[in-house]
C-alpha cells in the first residue's frame, strides 16, 4: 500500500481552486484532502487532519497567506500560489518549497511537486545517514516523524515502488525511500537477493536455490542476484 501526499488548498478563487485541483488529479502521488476559501478554515483543516502539502493563495480575505504562515508553530510544507511577484521575496524568508505565479501551468506545477518530493527524499535520507549503523539502530522517517528501528529486529525491507516496507517482528513501517539507499547505508549482513527485497541475514531459517526463508516467509531470489546471493550463503 503506497502512502499519498496529503494536500490542501487554500484560496478564495474558485477557478484557481478548479485548475489545481484538476492539476493534482493529473499526480497519482497527490491525494486532496479538501479545499479552504480562507486562512480561518484552513485553521481548522490543520487541527483536524494530517496534511502534508499546503497550495496557499495570499490575497486572502483575513489572514492573507503569509501571516498564516508565520502563526503556524510546525506547518506542513507549502507551495505559494498567487498572482503578485512582489511578495516573492518575502516566500523566501519563510522557506516555503516553491512559489508559483497565477495563471499557473502544468509544467510549471509539475516542477514545484519534484521540488517538493526531492526535499522529502533527501530529508529521509539525512535521517538514515545521520544515524547509520554506528550504535545498531537507525531513524526511519515515517509518518511525519522519526522511527527508531533497531538492525537486529529488522527482518527484511521490501520495495513498493516510491516506498519502502520495513518489517520487524513487531511492526512494518512504511517511508517514502528507495531500497537502493538502505543496500548502500546497511551493514554487510544486510543482502539484496531480488530487485524488491532486501534481508537481514541473521533471520534466515531456511533457503533453496529459488527462494530464501524467514519465518513464514518465502522471499524469491531474482535471477541477476542468484549468483552473488549462492557465493555469500556457502
Amino acid at each position: 500500500m503506497n502512502q499519498k501526499i496529503k494536500c490542501l488548498i487554500v484560496d478564495d478563487e474558485p477557478l484557481a481552486i478548479m485548475i489545481l485541483k484538476d492539476f493534482l488529479e493529473k499526480v497519482p502521488q497527490l491525494e486532496l484532502i479538501t479545499t479552504c476559501a480562507d486562512a480561518l478554515q484552513a485553521f481548522q483543516v490543520l487541527n483536524e487532519e494530517s496534511i502534508d502539502l499546503i497550495f496557499l493563495d495570499i490575497e486572502m480575505p483575513g489572514i492573507n497567506g503569509i501571516d498564516f504562515i508565520k502563526s503556524l508553530a510546525n506547518p506542513p510544507a507549502i507551495i505559494l500560489t498567487t498572482a503578485y511577484r512582489e511578495y516573492a521575496m518575502e516566500s523566501y524568508e519563510i522557506e516555503v518549497v516553491d512559489y508559483l505565479l497565477k495563471p499557473i501551468a502544468f509544467n510549471r506545477f509539475f516542477r514545484a511537486i519534484n521540488k517538493y518530493l526531492k526535499s522529502v527524499n533527501n530529508f529521509a535520507l539525512e535521517q538514515v545517514a545521520e544515524q547509520k549503523t554506528s550504535q545498531g539502530s537507525i531513524y526511519v522517517y515515517s509518518n511525519k516523524k522519526n522511527i527508531k528501528v533497531y538492525l537486529e529486529e529488522i527482518l527484511y525491507i521490501e520495495s513498493l515502488k516510491d516506498y519502502i516496507r520495513i518489517h520487524t517482528r513487531e511492526q512494518q513501517i512504511i517511508s517514502k525511500d528507495t531500497i537502493s539507499r538502505y543496500e548502500e547505508l546497511l551493514p554487510n549482513s544486510f543482502l539484496r537477493v531480488h530487485r524488491s527485497f532486501l534481508i537481514n541475514t541473521e533471520k534466515i531459517s531456511a533457503f533453496t536455490q529459488h527462494d530464501i526463508e524467514i519465518g513464514a516467509k518465502e522471499i524469491p531470489i531474482g535471477s541477476s542476484y542468484k549468483k552473488r546471493v549462492m557465493q555469500f550463503l556457502k
